[in-house]
């Protein structure tokens, strides 16, 4: 495993080491990913997961995973047994630390009870509405609630009632007392609890009483004795609430709140509430779309756990905010699999190809290198026969300059095969180029011309008696804008991209890949990298999907914008 010291420290980790040097919290690290369980797990979320858990790792300390279930009308049980097989598929295991903030319910209403009787909260029966208003703005200081000042026993007793069932949704809510002049907002009276009659996921109907987040956060790190809470920049300003009720309860335990920048991602947007959308509103397929920029998305789209841990080592923390391009994201997969995928011939716009002078009937088995520069992986058989397939895009019968692939007359090399020259080509009624005739040179076996004569194209093709069929998903980014929500006069749905997906039929493969499975990762030579779909492949039907290009098409379109 990994030390500090072996990592370059970024300043949560420089922060952490002095705390451990000082024997701060007795020498222990302990920190918390808490998660709504409101939805999946997207890319931003793999940034705090890598660094919660494996800051915990690298220093011998414990990462909680805790989720904050305190909003039934938006969680789902499904959302939490998404989001845990998310985090152990990213390679991370929480123990015994598994919690969730309803196992505090029972605590957090005494501290509130506590509260009240400190003269530190109260019962407001103001309007969510009017509750806005009173807050003020940012040049504005707010103004007191009318029902700021009641009896320690009214509010008790307002309190318990809530809690018993008594009283309507909105009817009234729970306030800290602070100070509505304060130039954070956040300090003027928040609330700390609201009437919901809604059934939990967990508890079923036993509260109609619920907890706001920034009340719950604080307290549950403290139970947990977490020391390290570490947070997106967006909680900055609310971290003297998190100090001030620590403090006013007098914890035992006082976990430092660090933040650091969230990520942000072109060409997607990373607003739960926006992805919801999306799946809502069938944009996509669902939360585990291959196009989703979800843990469950990428995970089906066949990146690996190696490439978004290594895509959250590169990106690393920072205290401002900035923007990552998608093509860094891109790279980490490339960068994963150029090494461990095997490669493999495919072709996705068959053209036949007949080798006239090859004889009829005849076979070859040719060894092919799994990898060109790992020869542990060992070879493969691919036959070889007189009709074969080749890319479309891979022939033009009129080709401009330096094109160096098929094209009438002109020689080209089959990937360990022969040399071929194109000699007729056939069309259909309408002109269409539907089949070649070549010959080969039987003396090039292997791909080489004996009297060394230099062919520069080297193309990829299946055997049409021996290749087995396929669908190939060509995906692509969801959006072609790289910041979808800039655009204040459009909506961010308006900057889908219509080539986000491609479904090709009819794809032939060599016949090898018949036995993939779904953790198997190939390079289809020429094509980019693929993995069979995990949800559509079944029993008679390859669905293969394309997870990343050999190379970022996307940089030469932007450099030309």
């Amino acid at each position: 495993m990994t030390t500090t010291q072996e990592k370059s420290r970024d300043f949560i980790r420089t922060i952490i080491a002095e705390d451990l040097k000082n024997n701060k919290h007795g020498g222990r690290v302990v920190t918390r990913f808490p998660p709504e369980p409101n939805g999946f797990l997207h890319i931003g979320h793999a940034k705090s997961i890598c660094l919660n858990f494996g800051v915990a790792l690298e220093n011998n300390g414990v990462c909680h995973m805790r989720f904050d279930d305190t909003n039934p009308s938006k969680e789902e049980l499904a959302y939490v047994e998404a989001i845990k097989k998310d985090v152990q598929w990213l390679g991370f295991d929480w123990g015994a630390n598994l919690f969730f903030a309803s196992d505090y319910f029972e605590q957090l209403y005494d501290y509130g009870i506590q509260l009240i009787k400190m003269g530190k909260a109260y019962v407001c029966s103001l309007s969510a509405d009017d509750i806005r208003q009173y807050r003020g703005t940012l040049t504005e200081p707010g103004r007191e609630s009318p029902f700021r000042n009641r009896s320690v026993e009214e509010n008790l007793d307002l309190f318990t009632r809530m809690r018993a069932g008594e009283f309507a949704d909105g009817t009234h809510v729970l306030r800290a007392k602070i100070d509505m002049t304060s130039g954070n907002i956040n300090m003027r009276d928040p609330v700390l609890y609201r009437i919901l009659h809604a059934s939990h996921h967990r508890t079923g109907d036993t509260w109609c009483l619920y907890p706001m987040y920034d009340y719950t956060h604080p307290i549950s790190d403290a139970i947990e004795g977490i020391t390290h809470s570490l947070c997106t920049l967006e909680f900055e300003d609310h971290r003297p609430f998190y100090d001030w009720l620590l403090d006013t309860l007098g914890t035992p335990c006082h976990p430092q709140q660090i933040e650091f920048a969230r990520l942000n991602l072109t060409y997607t947007v990373m607003s739960k509430r926006k992805l919801l959308q999306l799946v809502n509103e069938k944009y996509v397929s669902g939360w585990d779309d291959p196009r989703m920029l979800t843990i469950s998305g990428l995970r089906r789209r066949g990146y690996t756990p190696a490439s978004l841990r290594g895509f959250c080592d590169t990106i690393g923390l920072a205290k401002r905010e900035s923007s990552v391009e998608m093509g860094v994201l891109e790279n980490a997969i490339r960068n994963d699999l150029n090494d461990t995928a095997p490669r493999a011939m495919a072709v996705l716009h068959p053209l036949k190809v007949i080798i006239t002078n090859y004889p009829e009937g005849r076979e070859e088995e040719l060894a092919i290198d799994n990898h060109p520069k790992n020869p542990e992986m060992g070879k493969r058989q691919v036959t070889f026969c007189r009709e074969i397939f080749i890319e479309q895009d891979d022939f033009m019968e009129e080709p401009p300059k330096k094109f160096f692939r098929l094209a009438p007359g002109q020689e080209v090399r089959l990937r360990a095969a022969y040399l071929i020259t194109c000699d007729k080509v056939i069309k259909d009624a309408d002109g269409k180029v539907t089949e070649l005739h070549c010959t080969y040179d039987p003396a090039s076996r292997g791909g080489s011309a004996p009297d060394g004569r230099k062919v520069k194209g080297t193309l990829h093709w299946v055997s049409a008696r021996h290749a087995i069929s396929a669908e190939i998903r060509l995906y692509d980014r969801l959006f072609n804008m790289e910041n979808p929500e800039a655009d204040k006069e459009t909506n961010f749905k308006s900057h889908l991209n219509p080539d986000s997906l491609q479904i090709l039929a009819g794809c032939r493969l060599e016949p090898a890949l018949a036995g993939a499975t779904v953790s198997d990762r190939f390079q289809f030579e020429r094509l980019g990298y693929f993995c069979l779909d995990c949800l559509d492949t079944s029993p008679g039907k390859l669905v293969f999907n394309r997870i990343v290009t050999l190379r970022d098409s996307w940089e030469k379109m932007e450099k030309s914008n």
